[in-house]
């Protein structure tokens, strides 16, 4: 079988990495309770990680390496085309040169972290009221912007549904990221509008 080569914004992979891992997380709270006993909250999913390494050989290796560093500077998520993970947007965390480099060979590792929530989309606008009054929801409204709302502790997506003039159904539809309507966590950005 024939991979599609790895993609990561507008470097094109000349041959997919040797290795590739993917770390799945849950972050978990322990709350002890009499008598020796605790029980285990799951605080939700946090970000996947797709770590992996490979060479680029021949001629222009070392070019080849420095074109894929160029791309890792740059201050922005990206669309990451992975050949066997699925097509997700992600930050490129780390790159790392992996043995004295050649002209014609290069050893190197990566590491993307994959946005969840709209938390690196740098593209998105967030409009909330004007504090004089002004309208500035409206203003979001009518211009077709997205408008997003931090979770603040006690907020469920019924309530913000319910202040911000939308449906509920809108609003999962709205956040299909959200795998659970019944659990949003403070600080998360839910998308209202």
């Amino acid at each position: 079988m024939i991979l599609a080569p790895m993609r990561f914004k507008s470097f094109v992979w000349p041959h997919n990495p040797r290795v590739y891992s993917i770390t799945y997380e849950r972050k978990m709270a322990v709350h002890k309770i009499p008598f020796g006993r605790h029980y285990l909250q799951s605080l939700g999913q946090t970000r996947r990680v797709l770590r992996g390494e490979g060479e680029f050989v021949g001629e222009h290796a070392y070019d080849t390496f420095k074109a894929l560093a160029t791309v890792f500077y740059e201050e922005t998520p990206g669309v990451l085309v992975h050949p066997v993970w699925m097509t997700t947007t992600a930050w490129f965390a780390a790159l790392e040169l992996r043995q004295a480099p050649r002209r014609d060979y290069v050893a190197y590792s990566f590491e993307f972290w994959e946005v969840i929530d709209g938390s690196g989309d740098t593209k998105l606008t967030t409009r909330t009221a004007a504090s004089d009054g002004s309208g500035g929801e409206a203003a979001a409204a009518e211009l077709g912007e997205a408008q997003w709302h931090t979770v603040a502790a006690g907020d469920t997506l019924w309530a913000l549904a319910q202040q911000y003039g939308t449906a509920l159904s809108r609003m999962v539809e709205l956040n299909p990221s959200i795998r659970n309507p019944n659990l949003i966590y403070p600080g998360q950005k839910v998308r209202v509008k």
